[in-house]
């Protein structure tokens, strides 16, 4: 299940960039509707404080996760050829 939460939170980060902040404002506020909050209380701020830090953290692992996979690698391919025996 966390998996999934996760992977579904991930193609959310992936798709808000292609959102303006307006759009993704309006977002988070649906679903934190949808889950139950109401606009304009506490409660509802939080949400969409947690909705933020998350998304940010998101962000910050993706970066992390690029960093950690270094520059790429060419690999050349090394043809080794059967040595010829000579009699003698």
């Amino acid at each position: 299940m966390r998996l999934r939460s996760l992977a579904i939170f991930g193609l959310g980060v992936l798709l808000s960039g292609c959102v303006t902040a307006e759009e993704q404002r309006a977002a988070d506020e649906a679903q934190c509707r949808s889950y139950g909050f109401r606009h304009n209380n506490d409660a509802f701020a939080t949400c969409l404080q947690r909705l933020d830090l998350e998304r940010r953290a998101a962000f910050r692992d993706a970066q992390d996760f690029d960093s950690l996979m270094g520059p790429p690698v060419i690999y050349r391919p090394i043809i080794v050829r059967p040595r010829h025996h000579h009699k003698r």
